[in-house]
């Protein structure tokens, strides 16, 4: 480009000529899903299947006169709507606070003139002038650049900054973010060094950050599977409890006559079947879940997302910000006498003190770039004083030039003496050339700079010399000597490793996909304790078509130098092996992967609103060890679930049995309405709140996770869900009969018989809180909300029996100790035998084809 093509390309865009592409394009910002009120979700709750079927059922109730199943189903209906509402509308605004509200201004040449604009209102075509600490835009190509550097860790993963030039003219060659020397600059990417200027190419949705959001839009999110485990199964029993109400109609009906007697008898076994207990457990488990798992710090956009996260058999981890810090440090020194340290390991000699305090002064008085901010935190660490720039001045700096990547600050004493110092610091091959090493010596330099490379650091050399006011010229003109290298890397989390180590006993493989070096990725895994196997990199993984990528995935335990879209294929192709994937991130390039995986975890303070947006889960305090809370609460909330389930299932047999029982033997009806409804009073606390509050079971995170292709319901749980049942309904139909043979009073048999079903009840929670075999762990468990329930249960046994009404409105008989004893031990022999039998059950249960140790049933 010539002087006067540059001079008239500096005037920049007229404001008229800015406000026309404004109108014309749009304004240079994202667009933003649209806010979820507290209306919205709340219709977005009435829309579950599950909850609009335990509504129905309430009002069903509600229409045929039975009040108090009516108050009840409502009851828990409205709850769940509130809890859920009130914890999705808690999430809601922690994620608006979580954005930057307020767009980045933007310093840009119109006129000829700079002016400060924000920058929702560049323009392509806009002049941006770019200095170290700014937030680029837009996309742009640079005109002019000085000794320029950027941080695209937003959209390529790596925290190492790149090199930037100016163009000469539009560069042909095709561009991407985390080239060096390339004069393109992207939205949303920092300057960390100098200064230049770059004609806007592409604003909003049309830049680089803007298409990957776009590629969003293009992705849905993967369905919860607990969720269309339940409907199955609550179609499959509200289809059962229909066709047993029909039959009940019809067989009273032809047998005893009375169609009205008939309708009732079929409601009241209706009433006994209907799953009601599904939705509300379903319901109340993630909306308590989802509370829980706040406390340790992770936002659930989707509860739902915490049960699924739970049976993760794969977790995607990016390097960058995830398992590392997102910052550069000194992390090893290396003299050109060939000795070497970790600063951090013993206090160092002089001559290692020398070299840090060369760094310092190599770089900027007041750092930006994160390399030179680790020079200054080293120092600082190891050395009982710092670069002494006090009796010193800068007097003159030799930037870094594509024809050498080494860059010189050299220092003049304050009085005014004529030696100057100069400080060297950067690529090795640049300051090896500096100092003229021998063949010898360049052999030995290239081995050290090797080996550090393979550990996965960033070399840079570093050396110093001494010269004259007067002989200041062109840097390479200065006698320089080598004091040695510093290596540095992005160093890995507090507790990453620790995290990784319970993913792995947990069965769960730990994946690192990141867009850094092979050399660097290896090193960062083997620190984390990623277990060993194959590396593949963007570059091979572009060679491979989808059938040979999932051939090989399973394999693989590093993804090195990979692209965002790369990513998305990467996921798609463990999805395909019937993986469930989780995928953690934090940047704008890991969002298309974040959503279509099954749990997509964001990085709360660091991440992108791209990112948050596009995830299940967030981490507020983007500690990675707080995925492993969640997976361990994910895993006990699946066997809440599942220890719920089963006991709605088993308490179900006894109560339509005996409601059954009668019309099959010709006795008179036990049950109505009434007390299905009392029933249900201890019957849905039980399902909703104790279940929900059971603590881990013991080997929750030592199994390995479930298999993908499990069903919630699986007919062995069924099976012994319904033994367990049938068990107690054989003691309670013995003892029904019992009393009806031997003359008893029909209201003394409906009362005895009725406070066994209790005491039967009891013994299902006891044996269902716990997947072990101990009946002394089965009482002694501690659970605060059983408590509660129980001492419910015997203020209300306690009214029923010691207040006439009550008994009288129950149609119960008075009972006496012997018939109190009869009950406990009704109570006590199902619990004792399902204790005893449950080893046997569950060997049965861990037969089948399974991946790892049972999760219980």
């Amino acid at each position: 480009m010539s002087d006067v093509d540059r001079a008239n390309l500096l005037v920049g865009l007229s404001t008229q000529q800015a406000q026309a592409r404004l109108d014309a394009e749009g304004p240079n910002e994202l667009p933003r899903a649209r806010s979820r009120t507290v209306w919205r979700i709340a219709i977005e709750v009435l829309r579950e299947p599950m909850l609009a079927l335990l509504l129905a059922g309430g009002v069903a109730y509600l229409l045929l006169g039975s009040l108090a199943e009516a108050l009840i189903l409502l009851g828990f209906a409205s709850f769940s709507i509130a809890v859920t509402v009130v914890q999705e509308t808690r999430t809601e605004h922690v994620l608006e606070a979580l954005r930057d509200l307020s767009s980045p201004r933007a310093l840009v040449i119109r006129g000829g003139e700079r002016v400060r604009i924000a920058g929702r209102e560049v323009v392509r075509g806009d002049l941006l002038v770019l200095e170290q600490g700014d937030r680029i835009a837009a996309d742009a190509y640079l005109v002019e650049a000085t000794d320029l550097q950027t941080d695209e860790s937003l959209l390529t993963g790596e925290s190492v900054p790149v090199r930037k030039r100016a163009g000469m003219s539009d560069d042909p060659r095709a561009h991407r973010p985390g080239g060096e020397d390339l004069p393109f600059v992207y939205s949303g990417t920092l300057i960390t060094r100098g200064a230049g200027v770059a004609e806007v190419t592409a604003t909003g949705p049309a830049s680089e950050i803007g298409r990957i959001g776009q590629s969003l839009a293009t992705l849905d999110s993967e369905p919860p599977r607990l969720r269309r485990e339940t409907a199955r199964i609550v179609r499959l029993c509200a289809i059962g409890a229909g066709l047993m109400t029909l039959m009940v109609v019809v067989l009273f009906g032809l047998l005893r006559g009375g169609w009205i007697d008939a309708v009732l008898a079929g409601i009241a076994i209706g009433m006994s079947l209907l799953p009601e207990e599904f939705p509300v457990v379903l319901t109340i488990f993630m909306a308590m879940g989802a509370w829980r798992i706040a406390q340790a710090g992770v936002l659930t956009r989707r509860a739902a997302a915490i049960e699924t996260l739970g049976a993760a058999t794969i977790l995607c981890t990016d390097k960058t910000g995830t398992l590392t810090e997102n910052r550069m440090a000194v992390t090893e020194l290396w003299l050109a006498s060939g000795d070497v340290i970790a600063p951090s390991a013993t206090a160092p000699a002089e001559p290692f003190r020398a070299l840090l305090e060369a760094s310092v002064l190599a770089s900027a008085p007041v750092p930006a770039d994160p390399m030179e901010i680790a020079f200054h935190d080293a120092n600082k660490a190891i050395s009982d004083r710092a670069a002494d720039r006090d009796g010193w001045k800068l007097v003159h700096t030799y930037g870094l030039r594509t024809e050498l990547l080494a860059m010189s600050n050299v220092w003049q004493q304050a009085d005014g003496a004529d030696d100057l110092m100069v400080a060297a610091k950067g690529a090795p091959e640049a300051i090896a050339s500096l100092c003229r090493l021998s063949s010898i010596e360049r052999a030995k330099f290239d081995a050290a700079v090797e080996a550090m490379a393979t550990r996965g650091m960033r070399v840079l050399g570093v050396a110093t010399a001494r010269t004259l006011a007067e002989h200041l010229g062109v840097q390479s003109d200065h006698d320089f000597s080598l004091l040695g290298l510093i290596g540095l890397s992005d160093p890995l989390r507090a507790g990453a490793a620790d995290a990784v180590a319970e993913c792995r006993s947990a069965g769960i493989r730990v994946v690192m996909i990141t867009g850094d070096y092979a050399a660097t990725a290896r090193s960062i895994a083997s620190q984390a304790g990623i277990a060993e196997g194959d590396l593949l990199t963007g570059a091979d993984l572009a060679a491979l078509d989808d059938a040979a990528l999932a051939r090989v995935v399973g394999s693989v335990t590093v993804f090195a130098r990979i692209m965002p879209e790369q990513k998305l294929r990467i996921v798609a192709a463990l999805k395909a092996a019937n993986e469930v994937v989780a995928m953690t991130g934090d940047g704008v390039n890991d969002a298309p992967a974040l959503k279509s995986a099954h749990i997509g975890i964001a990085m709360g303070k660091r991440g992108t609103d791209v990112a948050r947006e596009a995830a299940a889960i967030v981490l507020l305090d983007d500690d990675f060890g707080s995925i492993v809370k969640a997976i361990r609460l994910g895993r006990r909330i699946y066997d809440n679930i599942r220890k719920a389930m089963a006991f709605i299932f088993a308490v179900h047999v006894p109560i339509a049995g005996l409601a059954l029982l009668p019309l099959v033997t010709g006795l008179p009806v036990l049950f109505g309405p009434i007390h299905i409804a009392l029933l249900e009073m201890i019957i849905d606390p039980v399902c909703a709140l104790v279940f929900e509050a059971e603590r881990d079971e013991v080997n929750v995170m030592k199994r390995a996770p479930r298999n993908p292709g499990e069903r919630l319901f699986s007919l062995p749980m069924i099976v012994w869900s319904l033994f367990q049942g049938g068990l107690a309904y054989a003691f309670l139909a013995a003892l029904y009969l019992a009393g009806s043979h031997m003359g008893l009073p029909d209201a003394e048999v409906r009362g005895l018989t009725f406070f066994a079903l209790v005491a039967a009840i009891l013994a299902l929670i006891l044996v269902n809180r716990s997947f072990g075999t101990s009946l002394v762990l089965a009482i002694s468990r501690r659970n605060v909300a059983l408590r509660y329930v129980l001492g419910a249960i015997a203020a209300i046994t306690a009214l029923v029996l010691l207040v006439p009404p009550v008994r009288n409105l129950l149609k119960f008989g008075p009972l006496h100790a012997h018939d109190l004893l009869i009950v406990a031990a009704v109570g006590g022999l199902v619990t004792i035998l399902l204790e005893a039998l449950k080893p046997v059950a569950y060997r049965s249960l861990r037969a089948g084809p399974r991946r790892g140790v049972a999760a219980g049933l």
